[in-house]
């Protein structure tokens, strides 16, 4: 039925674009190498061919139509797959990446509806030296918030125009839940300022962790503040992180990957702190991170994670990398080493892989 229905969507898509030019096809090829390590029983440590460890493998569409006096309405669909086996991606969406369609205005801002990342996700990313990807991933110990893997279901989202270097975006997203209509719901928003070699961004996410059946149930709540700074010769990156409440701060893996007696615990009260810088040389750069993670609860389960690597471009559209990540976790915590779409089953990671952007 998937395979029909995408069959269906390409040829509609297909067809759009050959009517209108202002319509897009584009995508990312990504497949590595992974070497994992450091967990317990059959997943104690395996190499393996993947797809999506840099960046997520991915088919999509994006168009505008100009509707007059500044005014265009815009889409975008982007279906996630894998390509070592040719499976779809994000739980077999068909378009499980993103999915909306909105109004952009050059004077009023940007208007859109449909399944999108979370603000508080988008600022993290931006200045993650591993672009949220391999095993540098800041995803390993800093949270991901919305729906699944930083995406927003049923969102709202509003952007503001760049006003003298400052911008903000707001995203509601509807829980859906009969007869509640706070349960599930979410919300958050970012305020930023670029000017020059400086990028800063505030962002928070909220979200109601109530359910039809199970009621009072403390919200998620995440807040970071990030900043990038360009010193011509290197960028400096830098992010810290607080996150509050049921569900602010779970692990990649829940499945106790370290075979403690004692599963670990997610924590509901932490902050993190990213530290990371890249360094150009020739066709390559020099890739690097520190993340600390703070469990302030009873528990203690802090971590530590050490993450280096190489990126080496081919072309403007294709690189090699290899990278090499390490988590330390304290008091029985359970962190692992995972990419940009997998959550990995040990401390320990070696990517080395081959992407291509089209």
């Amino acid at each position: 039925m998937n395979k029909t229905m995408f069959a269906l969507a390409l040829s509609a898509l297909a067809g759009a674009a050959a009517a209108q030019s202002n319509v897009t096809v584009y995508g990312i090829v990504d497949m590595a190498v992974v070497r994992e390590s450091g967990g317990v029983g059959a997943a104690a440590s395996s190499t393996k061919l993947t797809s999506g460890v840099e960046s997520g493998s991915r088919l999509g569409f994006k168009g505008t139509e100009d509707l007059g006096d500044g005014m265009s309405a815009i889409f975008l669909l982007e279906n996630g797959f894998q390509a070592d086996t040719g499976a779809m991606g994000q739980g077999g969406l068909l378009f499980g990446r993103q999915a909306y369609v909105g109004l952009q205005s050059k004077t009023a801002g940007t208007l859109t509806l449909g399944r999108q990342y979370t603000p508080q996700y988008l600022a993290v990313a931006a200045v993650d030296p591993f672009g949220s990807g391999t095993a540098g991933d800041t995803k390993n110990l800093m949270a991901s918030t919305g729906n699944s893997a930083s995406r927003m279901d049923n969102a709202v989202k509003y952007a503001s125009p760049v006003v003298n270097g400052f911008n903000a975006e707001v995203v509601y997203g509807v829980g859906e839940v009969a007869g509640d209509s706070t349960a599930q719901r979410q919300f958050g928003g970012a305020v930023g300022y670029a000017n020059g070699p400086l990028v800063v961004r505030l962002a928070h996410h909220n979200r109601n962790n109530d359910t039809a059946t199970v009621k009072n149930n403390s919200s998620a709540k995440n807040t970071v503040l990030t900043a990038l700074y360009d010193f011509g010769v290197a960028k400096a990156h830098f992010a810290y992180g607080v996150d509050k409440g049921m569900n602010s701060a779970l692990p990649r893996n829940l499945n106790n990957p370290f075979g403690y007696a004692v599963a670990p615990t997610p924590s509901i009260d932490s902050s993190v702190v990213l530290l990371g810088v890249t360094v150009p040389q020739g066709m390559g750069t020099w890739i690097g991170s520190y993340i600390r993670k703070n469990d302030k609860t009873s528990f203690n389960q802090d971590a530590e994670q050490l993450a280096a690597g190489y990126r080496y471009y081919l072309s403007k559209r294709t690189d090699l990398y290899g990278v090499y990540a390490y988590i330390r976790n304290k008091n029985g915590a359970g962190y692992t080493v995972g990419s940009a779409i997998e959550g990995g089953t040990g401390n320990r990671g070696l990517n080395l892989g081959m992407r291509h952007v089209f």
